[in-house]
């Protein structure tokens, strides 16, 4: 599924996003497991709140040594079992993961070719996504998240994407009429009602030039666990 993604500017979160976020904040222009980005999330007053967590709801450096655990998108019919994912989704910690563009990789000409995935008019989207708090050693608090997925074999878009015999998959493009609603939702099974394949006639997706070497964020501390710590956490 999609582990990277192009971002939208600071000015474009404000303007089309209604979200502002702490100057001090850094992140890339094209995002990576574990890279810092900015995500959305109804804050306590109800209104949208910009926040930057890790992309992958585990941060590896979280996990015991030996451990390499995928968490940067989490499956909708599997999300409220896995215990990974299943205290947020239960808690309806959903945001919105504002992006440019995605990148798939197609199988189409018989090798892996990278694709990018956006608009037709190439205007900034969110996907719905949950995400969670973790406690750093020195007291504060940081955030990771996750993209949620839906079954794609009958996308007529999406459905060209990834190894053939592979179940196709794709990102929940969530509706700009319906962010604060995703936001507010507070029943899983209505927010079950909001993971639907976006119309593929307003998207776009071409052939996408290699990955670029990005700059990453800032160096964040090492918080593993010690070997043999108890993993149910992540399972």
């Amino acid at each position: 599924m999609c582990v990277n993604y192009v971002l939208v500017t600071r000015p474009v979160l404000t303007k089309e996003f209604d979200t502002v976020y702490d100057q001090s904040a850094e992140w890339s222009e094209e995002l990576f497991r574990d890279y810092l980005a900015p995500i959305i999330i109804r804050g306590k007053d109800g209104n949208r709140q910009g926040i930057v967590g890790n992309y992958g709801m585990v941060p590896k450096r979280f996990m015991p040594p030996g451990l390499n655990l995928s968490t940067m998108n989490a499956r909708s019919d599997t999300v409220g079992s896995l215990r990974t994912y299943r205290q947020y989704w239960k808690t309806c910690q959903f945001c919105l993961v504002p992006m440019r563009a995605f990148f798939e990789p197609n199988y189409e000409a018989g090798e892996h070719v990278r694709w990018k995935i956006g608009m037709m008019d190439d205007s900034p989207f969110a996907v719905a996504g949950i995400y969670r708090e973790w406690d750093e050693a020195d007291c504060s608090v940081a955030y990771a998240f996750t993209q949620l997925t839906i079954n794609a074999d009958e996308h007529s878009l999406m459905k060209r994407f990834h190894k053939n015999g592979e179940e196709k998959r794709q990102l929940v493009i969530i509706p700009r009429s319906e962010y604060d609603d995703w936001l507010g939702c507070t029943d899983t099974e209505v927010a079950r009602s909001y993971l639907q394949g976006f119309n593929p006639e307003l998207m776009i997706a071409a052939p996408a030039p290699v990955a670029k070497k990005v700059r990453k964020p800032k160096a964040l501390p090492d918080n593993r666990p010690a070997a043999g710590s108890n993993l149910d956490l992540f399972y």
